[in-house]
């Protein structure tokens, strides 16, 4: 027992699997047993949702600093941050369209009325977007319109400044105590991970097990797109900076990143690169890297904008021009509220497929996966957070070039 409390929640988890496999492998009679363990999970997970994004959601945009902070440095680096989710977004769901994750199985389309396919006017979704009345919306978990009227409260709460301190510190507060509850929720999650497991042996295929390898590896190769391609282009071209001595120079926050799957914990070595060897000033890495710590989460905006297309594939859904774009913002928005929460993989694709309508039976399948495809996201998540902190110091002429250009 000590040991398990000793034992981070990751490696928990993939006992969970293992423990969940075996278990339906060995006796299915026994995983039915334990089938009503999954039921309290998932039900667990839904229960966050609402407060949690909303929370979530509306703290981060008051985190962003004052009005007059966002016109100088903060301005720059949240629509460099928008920018990146949008592209990475993009990019998962025009890889998804090119290899099809999800299209050779049809097992998933048993999974009720849910999974209809349906169709809708780029006006029409978008107007749908807008709530008439938010806590019908709450009531309902509408999650579009929670988001909506999530990011309106913000943005008011950060322009009045300090004469709404005392609210913003309660939603703050309502922020943190979310977190925690999420905190005790994954604590849980190894023990609903094994039912759900053990559970999904029994019904899922050989097919839907190869569909699931495809969008792995689509995942990955997108993440060393991004990575090798679209952040050294942004580095030469847009900070007319040297991107194979800011790829050195970056290398240690790099491997920090890969090997612990936090982004928090690659933080101080961000900041000890960033003033060390990037020849960047305090005031602004001081900045953006805690704001990109917590809102900047490109690995995730890729994952969602995939995932949106594997989902959809596996349910049945038609993606249509609106959908696509949906998605798009779907990545930017939930990678932002995605920050800071533990387990965030888990919950936060309970999220997006609240979002979208969709049935949470892929929920085991991507808590089975996200080991695989979780260091590439981390190391997305800090290497763009470097990245926009070299763009923002470049193009207010306070990047050192002399601390940058030594070895």
């Amino acid at each position: 027992m000590i040991t398990w409390k000793k034992m981070s929640l990751e490696t928990k988890i993939l006992i969970g699997i293992a423990v969940g496999l075996l278990i339906g492998f060995i006796s299915p009679a026994a995983a039915e047993a334990i089938s009503p363990i999954g039921a309290v999970f998932l039900r667990l997970l839904k229960m966050l949702i609402v407060p949690l994004v909303f929370f979530s959601i509306t703290s981060g945009v008051c985190k962003m600093g004052d009005v007059k902070q966002l016109r100088t440095v903060g301005l720059r680096f949240i629509l460099y941050i928008l920018s990146t989710s949008g592209i990475s977004a993009s990019i998962g769901v025009i890889a998804g369209l090119i290899t099809k994750p999800g299209t050779g199985t049809t097992e998933f389309l048993q999974t009720g009325e849910i999974a209809e396919s349906v169709s809708y006017s780029f006006v029409d979704n978008a107007v749908s977007w807008v709530p008439e009345n938010i806590i019908q919306a709450m009531s309902q978990a509408n999650m579009l319109q929670i988001i909506v009227f999530a990011i309106f409260l913000g943005v008011a709460l950060l322009s009045l400044g300090e004469k709404v301190k005392g609210l913003v510190s309660i939603i703050d507060q309502g922020s943190d105590t979310m977190l925690k509850i999420t905190e005790y929720v994954m604590a849980f999650s190894p023990f609903g991970i094994v039912s759900l497991m053990a559970t999904m042996v029994n019904t899922i295929s050989g097919a839907t097990m190869k569909e699931v390898l495809s969008f792995m590896l689509t995942d990955n190769i997108c993440a060393i797109l991004i990575l090798f391609i679209i952040y050294p282009l942004l580095i030469k071209f847009v900070a007319k900076l040297s991107p194979t001595k800011f790829m050195k120079k970056i290398a240690e926050p790099m491997l920090v990143a890969v090997t612990t799957t936090s982004s928090a914990a690659t933080l101080p070595v961000s900041i000890k690169v960033s003033g060390e060897k990037l020849g960047i000033p305090e005031n602004i890495y001081g900045f953006t890297l805690p704001l990109g710590n917590t809102c900047g989460m490109n690995g995730f905006a890729l994952f969602v904008g995939l995932c949106c297309v594997f989902a959809s594939n596996l349910y049945g859904f038609d993606i249509t021009f609106s959908r696509i774009l949906e998605f798009v913002f779907l990545g930017i928005i939930l990678s932002v509220g995605a920050a800071g929460v533990k387990g965030a993989g888990i919950v936060m694709s309970t999220v997006l497929l609240e979002t979208l309508g969709m049935p949470l039976s892929l929920i085991p399948i991507l808590a089975a996966i996200w080991p695989t495809i979780d260091p590439a996201h981390t190391v997305l998540n800090n290497v763009s957070d470097l990245t926009g902190t070299a763009l923002v110091a470049s193009s207010l002429g306070k990047l050192d070039h002399e601390v940058f250009d030594k070895n």
